[in-house]
C-alpha cells in the first residue's frame, strides 16, 4: 500500500472513521456486543433505542457526565451516510425503521478485539492447517491419473498402518496444549465466518441496489432492461463469491453435516481440558442464520425481476411511471449530498386515505343470550376430587434452597440442587425450580441431558429425563 492509498482509506473508509470518532468506545461496546457478539440481524428502532437507553443508564451510574445525548440521536448519527456504521431501512411488510450492522463496524470491532493481549498463541496447529491446504491445492488440481492413484494409495497405506496400530492399542492423543491450540483456532475461524457473511451480504446488497438504480433510470425498452437484469443476476451466481457461498450454504444445510457438527460441538464442550466459550455451543445455528440473511438478499434481486415482469403499468399508464421514475432518479442524484431543512418531517411513513363511502353501514346485531352454567347432573365428582387434592409448591422455599447451594455469580446444575434438597411435591416442584426468574436467580436450559430421580407423593419412584438446567445467582 502506498501513501496515497493509505491516506484515502484514512479519510473515507467508515471503519477508520469509527476508530477516529470521539464516541468510538460507546459505538464498539454497544453495537459490537449487540450485533456481532450476539450475531443479530436487523433490529427494530424501538428495540435498539430501548437497549441503548439501558446501556447508557449503566454508564451514567459510573460517570454521569459521559455520553449525554439521546439514544435515538446516537442511532441517527451512526446510521448517517457520513458515518456508515449502521444501515437504516424499512423491511418488507413493516412500517417501523430497522437497523443492522455494516461490514465497516465488523472490521473495526475485529481490529479492537485483536488488540487484547493473549496469554497463549498457538502456531503448530496453524502450520498443520497451512500444510493441509497446500496439499489440497496440489492434489486437487492434479490432472494426471497415475499421480492421483499414487496419492490415494499413499493415503490408504497410511490409514491401514494407523488402523493396525489402533487395533493393538498403540495410538497418540493430543496433549492439553495441542487441544487448547486447536480450540483457539476453531473459535477464531468460527467468529471470522460470521464476519465474512456480513461482508458477503453487503456485496450482494450493492449488486441488488445497482439493479434497482438501473430500473429507476432506464430509458430504453423493457426487453433490453430485462436482458441486462438477468445478466446481473447470473453474474452474482457465477462469481467466485457467489459459487463459494452457495457451496458453503449447501454443505451447511446437509442433514448429515448438521448432525456431525452438533455431535462434535457437544463433545468439545464436554472436554475438561478446555475452557470452552459457551456462545460457540450453537455456532453452527448462527452460521445458518447469517447464511439465510445473505440468501434473502439474493432472493430480493430475483423478486425485483418478478415484479418488473408483472408490471402492467408499463403499458397501461406510461406517464405515471415516468413521473415516479423521475422522482426516483432525482432522489438517487442527491443521495450522497441530501438537501437539509427542506420539506416537512412526518412521523408516519405514509398518510392513510379513506373515502366516506368505504365505511360500512350500521348493522345492529341481535342480542345473544349465553347460559354458561352447566347443569348439576353434568358435574363430575372425580374432577372435583382432583381439584381439591392439588398440592401447593412454595417457590420461596425453592429459592432459599438455591441461595443455600449456589454461591454468588456462579451457577449450579439443577440435578445437583435436587440431590441436596430432595423433591417433596413431585414433578410440580421440578417445574417450580424451572419457573424461578428474579433479579438474583435465573435458570438457563442447555442442549445437554440430565436425569433426576425422586419419590412421588404416593411413594412411587420416578425418573425425569430432561435437558440440563443451570441455575445462576447474579
Amino acid at each position: 500500500m502506498d501513501l496515497d492509498e493509505v491516506d484515502r482509506l484514512w479519510e473515507r473508509h467508515p471503519a477508520w472513521r469509527l476508530l477516529r470518532a470521539r464516541n468510538a468506545p460507546l459505538v464498539l461496546a454497544f453495537l459490537g456486543g449487540r450485533f456481532i457478539d450476539e450475531n443479530r440481524g436487523a433490529v427494530s428502532a424501538g428495540e435498539l433505542v430501548s437497549s441503548l437507553d439501558d446501556f447508557l443508564y449503566a454508564v451514567h451510574r459510573l460517570d454521569p457526565e459521559r455520553y449525554l445525548a439521546d439514544p435515538a440521536t446516537y442511532l441517527d448519527d451512526w446510521a448517517a451516510p457520513e458515518a456508515g456504521w449502521l444501515r437504516r431501512f424499512y423491511p418488507a411488510a413493516s412500517e417501523e425503521v430497522h437497523y443492522e450492522a455494516t461490514p465497516a463496524l465488523e472490521r473495526a470491532y475485529s481490529w479492537a478485539q485483536s488488540l487484547r493481549s493473549r496469554a497463549f498463541v498457538g502456531t503448530e496447529s496453524r502450520l498443520q492447517t497451512a500444510v493441509e491446504l497446500l496439499r489440497q491445492i496440489v492434489h486437487g488440481s492434479e490432472t494426471d491419473v497415475d499421480q492421483r492413484i499414487a496419492e490415494i494409495e499413499r493415503r490408504r497405506a497410511a490409514i491401514e498402518v494407523e488402523l493396525a496400530e489402533a487395533r493393538e492399542g498403540r495410538f497418540d492423543t493430543l496433549d492439553d496444549t495441542a487441544l487448547r491450540e486447536r480450540y483457539q483456532q476453531f473459535a477464531t475461524t468460527a467468529r471470522e465466518l460470521l464476519g465474512d457473511f456480513r461482508e458477503v451480504e453487503e456485496n450482494f446488497r450493492v449488486l441488488d441496489r445497482s439493479a434497482r438504480e438501473k430500473i429507476a433510470g432506464w430509458e430504453g425498452g423493457k426487453g433490453e432492461l430485462l436482458a441486462d437484469l438477468v445478466s446481473s443476476r447470473t453474474d452474482i451466481t457465477a462469481s467466485d463469491q457467489g459459487r463459494s457461498f452457495q457451496a458453503f450454504y449447501d454443505l451447511l444445510l446437509s442433514e448429515e453435516r448438521q448432525s456431525e457438527l452438533t455431535d462434535l460441538l457437544e463433545a468439545v464442550q464436554s472436554l475438561p481440558q478446555l475452557a470452552v466459550d459457551r456462545r460457540l455451543r450453537g455456532v453452527h445455528h448462527d452460521w445458518a442464520d447469517a447464511a439465510e440473511r445473505t440468501q434473502q438478499t439474493v432472493r430480493n434481486l430475483s423478486e425485483q425481476l418478478r415484479r418488473f415482469l408483472g408490471d402492467q403499468v408499463w403499458v397501461e399508464n406510461r406517464r405515471v411511471l415516468d413521473l415516479v421514475r423521475t422522482v426516483e432518479a432525482a432522489a438517487l442524484a442527491v443521495r450522497e449530498n441530501p438537501p437539509r431543512d427542506v420539506g416537512l418531517v412526518v412521523d408516519q411513513p405514509g398518510l392513510p386515505i379513506a373515502l366516506p363511502f368505504e365505511r360500512p353501514l350500521y348493522d345492529p346485531q341481535p342480542d345473544v343470550a349465553v347460559d354458561s352454567l352447566p347443569a348439576p347432573a353434568d358435574l363430575d365428582a372425580a374432577e372435583l376430587a382432583g381439584l381439591l387434592t392439588q398440592r401447593f409448591v412454595d417457590t420461596e422455599r425453592l429459592a432459599e434452597n438455591v441461595r443455600a447451594v449456589v454461591p454468588l455469580r456462579t451457577w449450579v446444575a439443577l440435578d445437583e440442587i435436587v440431590t441436596l434438597y430432595p423433591v417433596e411435591e413431585g414433578i410440580a416442584e421440578i417445574l417450580g425450580y424451572l419457573s424461578l426468574n428474579s433479579d438474583s436467580i435465573t435458570v438457563e436450559i442447555t442442549d445437554e441431558q440430565m436425569v433426576i430421580d425422586y419419590t412421588d407423593v404416593g411413594g412411587v419412584r420416578r425418573r425425569v429425563r430432561m435437558k440440563k438446567a443451570l441455575v445462576t445467582r447474579a
